[in-house]
């Protein structure tokens, strides 16, 4: 069951799930709200609850609405693109031959038939990097399932609009999105053991933070670190 309470100017999103415990998220662009509810749980609960949290819902939508934004990318020459945190100047080569990326001396050799558009180089583009986050995931879980002590029975890399990575603890898989392969690496290990660990703990209640504690202690600062970089055009935060 979905419905919708207001608070002021800030509307609420409430979703009724057979949960035990009361979840509350602000989700970016803009800062949409929403809480997931225990089925039992009234609306007049929720609504004390969602007042209480009121000023932390502020704080973190006035933080979604200041993080910079990247401009849009045209993929032209002289372009900057990022690979794994390094900035990358685009060259286009247009040759009749196989689509491929390639990085030399701080380019980004972006091969492409001739007459190619601006959606055709994207699409080239976004594959690669797909394939780049796919090459460097499992190793990722190789180190972590046995400090964790989860397995990952499958991962998926894909683009995603809202959201760095999300999890399915039942089927035990992660959905990591493709624009990490242009963050720091350290920035997609964080994401990772984000997400193995909601397998253990789906919500962000104190179970997960001593979990994340235990697993990576200097987690909050890649967080950090990930939410403080600037975010593709149109896109979010972590």
């Amino acid at each position: 069951m979905v419905t919708q309470i207001e608070l002021g100017d800030i509307a609420v999103e409430v979703v009724l799930k057979d949960i035990k415990n009361v979840h509350l998220s602000v989700h970016p662009p803009s800062g949409r709200v929403r809480i997931s509810a225990p089925k039992r749980m009234s609306m007049d609960t929720i609504r004390s609850f969602a007042v209480s949290k009121l000023g932390w819902i502020k704080k973190q939508q006035a933080r979604l609405q200041a993080q910079e934004r990247e401009t849009r990318r045209e993929f032209v020459d002289r372009e900057s693109h990022f690979v794994w945190g390094r900035r990358y100047l685009l060259n286009v080569i247009e040759e009749e031959r196989a689509p491929a990326v390639a990085l030399e001396h701080g380019r980004m050799l972006l091969t492409v038939r001739p007459g190619a558009n601006e959606a055709r180089r994207r699409e080239v583009a976004e594959a690669w990097y797909r394939e780049e986050l796919k090459k460097a995931i499992p190793p990722l879980l190789a180190k972590w399932e046995p400090l964790i002590g989860v397995g990952v029975e499958r991962f998926y890399a894909q683009r995603m609009k809202t959201k760095w990575g999300s999890c399915n603890p039942l089927a035990r898989s992660i959905r990591l999105n493709t624009d990490l392969a242009k963050k720091p690496r350290e920035c997609l290990e964080y994401v990772v053991v984000h997400e193995m660990v909601h397998i253990l703990e789906p919500t962000h209640n104190a179970r997960f933070v001593a979990l994340m504690d235990q697993a990576m202690p200097q987690w909050r600062a890649y967080k950090e670190q990930l939410n403080r970089l600037p975010i593709s055009h149109g896109a979010w935060g972590y």
